[in-house]
């Protein structure tokens, strides 16, 4: 396993263990002393678009927060797609110092800005809360000749221009995966056809539909299409097998290639200037969506690994997670000279 990568999920481990170690943070009288509340309606942006399993996982924070009670104005889930998620942190740092808005973040925000592709720095904003970790899988249609991530390999090696990709960003971490495999496996990433979609569900339909041979996306995006029979699952950029459902999908690495990618995170972000007790607000009340039946269920049912971490331990989890995908980013020649 590359280097990064372990530091990667040690790096998990250290916040969980932070957590641990910060029993009173839930019923800590922090939220108390500073006594702040939102005072108006709060908006979770979300990078993608409607219907994506990002836009699920933000309206299910949305639906919490009521139901239980956590806030007592409205929240609205808003989708910011495009400009390659670009979009959504730049509309939150709008709104500088407001904790009514929050950004459901994914990890193509590192890959953005250590790309270049973006002038907005995830340290500008403010760090509220890990909440899961999610791994890059590539699927196929049911009925393709490609039965293996070997075959796929050997496709590409007789006739490069053969498989599109359909993925929701480029440079984000599911192309870091396909990337990273592809050089291992002896191919020229650089040399991959991409079709970028506003959502894999939408990559997921085309691929269904035969406009695209190949999806590469979160475990949890492509699961619907899997469990509905219309598409397969080749390889998994995990670090080993993966239980339950993911049982019988290989890793990279059992089909010959020395690829574990980058985690695919999703966070809780707020905009730059929010106080410690703002943002002691919502972690606390993210801590108890994520231990809701409701919020298990779906991480269940899309076996997605649920990490929780809050503020200041995500701050530092963050810092050392961008390290490691910007050594990934280098080994692969995709961070401007």
């Amino acid at each position: 396993m590359r280097e990064g990568t372990v530091n990667y999920m040690r790096a998990v481990q250290r916040g969980l263990a932070a957590v641990l170690c910060l029993p009173a943070l839930y019923s800590s009288p922090t939220q108390a002393q500073a006594g702040w509340r939102p005072e108006k309606a709060v908006e979770i942006v979300v990078p993608t678009g409607a219907g994506g399993t990002n836009d699920v996982m933000a309206r299910l924070i949305q639906q919490t927060l009521q139901a239980a009670k956590l806030v007592s104005v409205p929240v609205l889930v808003q989708n910011k797609a495009g400009g390659n998620q670009n979009l959504a942190p730049v509309y939150i740092n709008q709104h500088k110092a407001d904790p009514h808005y929050l950004l459901y973040s994914t990890a193509t925000i590192f890959t953005n800005e250590i790309a270049g592709l973006s002038k907005q720095k995830y340290s500008e904003l403010s760090a509220v809360a890990l909440l899961l970790v999610d791994y890059t899988v590539v699927t196929v249609r049911n009925d393709s000749p490609i039965k293996s991530m070997r075959d796929l390999v050997a496709r590409l090696k007789a006739e490069p221009a053969a498989v599109s990709f359909g993925l929701v960003s480029r440079g984000g971490p599911n192309h870091l995966a396909i990337a990273q495999a592809m050089r291992a496996a002896g191919i020229d990433p650089k040399t991959l056809k991409l079709v970028v979609f506003k959502t894999n569900a939408e990559s997921s339909t085309a691929v269904v539909g035969g406009h695209i041979q190949a999806v590469v996306s979160s475990v949890s995006a492509a699961l619907p299409q899997v469990e509905a029979g219309t598409t397969r699952m080749l390889g998994i950029a995990a670090p080993s097998r993966q239980p339950g459902k993911l049982a019988q999908v290989p890793t990279m690495r059992e089909e010959g290639m020395n690829a574990t990618g980058i985690p695919n995170w999703r966070g809780i972000l707020g905009s730059a200037g929010i106080t410690p007790a703002q943002v002691t607000f919502w972690s606390d009340a993210l801590a108890k969506v994520v231990v809701t039946p409701e919020w298990k269920q779906q991480l269940d049912q899309n076996s997605v690994s649920s990490e929780f971490i809050p503020g200041e331990a995500f701050r530092k989890w963050l810092v050392e997670a961008y390290d490691d995908t910007r050594g990934v980013m280098t080994d692969l020649g995709l961070v401007p000279k």
